[in-house]
């Protein structure tokens, strides 16, 4: 299982790490952490040093209830920052986290080779002819609504029967347009109740039917903390938890705020089910 970012090809057979750079002031966890460029390049040396495949990169907050900001306010905390980290560490893999096509583009031509999209191609109808056009691996995550009022009040009837066919649906327009590299994330904390969490992650194994790589985001979310008591600073140790369970049901990509112990719970999985 493999996917081609920018004429390397990564195997994802062996689970890898995805690092999470937020530049956003916002976000639920490390918002505003980053405020100049030697901040952001120390942070990702060391994401990169601790064994991230990939580094996800982020300008736009998608925590329950976020400000929503313009193109242009995105654009300029992204692509500066992309340009920079080619610049410093030029074998980087960068993924760019936003739903709009726009941005997705300059991204990829500042230097990003794998485009994130937590609106599956839903808030912005451009973004699958984008990325086609682009000929790059895409990340079709599942959310219940927008950022805005995607926690107001998720329902499903059946949520995995729901997720696998959103899916499909959106696989086959993928397909359709010839983007060869998908890989799916359910979208754990985006329109889903606690719940509706942990009964995703008991039946993530259930995805593999879509024969296409697995992401899985829960690191220090409210899933975790809320049912520890906790804070999300304090979750580290229930994501790794978490992490071991998504990594024994499937999970090809981890993608974490603390890549160490990410790749460490890879390691030890791994030794686990040889």
């Amino acid at each position: 299982m493999t996917i081609n970012c920018k004429g390397t090809l990564i195997d994802l057979s062996v689970p890898k790490v995805m690092g999470i750079l937020n530049l956003t002031p916002d976000s639920f966890y490390d918002g505003g952490k980053y405020k100049n460029e030697k901040e952001v390049l120390s942070k990702v040396e060391q994401m990169l040093h601790e064994g991230a495949t990939f580094i996800d990169i982020g300008g736009y907050s998608s925590r329950p209830g976020a400000k929503h900001i313009s193109e242009e306010e995105e654009l300029n905390r992204v692509v500066p920052i992309v340009s920079l980290l080619l610049k410093e560490f030029p074998e980087i893999v960068i993924s760019i986290d936003t739903f709009r096509s726009e941005v997705a583009e300059e991204a990829i031509q500042a230097g990003a080779a794998i485009v994130n999209d937590i609106s599956g191609g839903k808030m912005d109808e451009e973004m699958f002819a984008k990325v086609a056009e682009l000929q790059v691996p895409y990340i079709l995550m599942h959310m219940q609504g927008t950022p805005q009022n995607m926690q107001s009040n998720p329902s499903y009837s059946d949520i995995v029967k729901e997720l696998i066919s959103f899916f499909s649906e959106q696989l086959f327009k993928l397909r359709a347009l010839k983007v060869n590299d998908v890989i799916i994330d359910v979208g754990f904390g985006f329109g889903k109740t606690i719940e509706h969490n942990f009964e995703l992650l008991r039946k993530l194994e259930l995805f593999s039917s879509l024969e296409v790589p697995i992401l899985t985001g829960v690191s220090r979310k409210s899933m975790l903390y809320k049912t520890l008591g906790i804070t999300a600073s304090e979750a580290l140790n229930a994501t790794t938890v978490a992490n071991t369970i998504a990594l024994l049901n499937g999970t090809n990509i981890l993608r974490v705020h603390d890549v160490k112990q990410a790749v460490e719970a890879v390691k030890i999985v791994n030794n686990y089910i040889k």
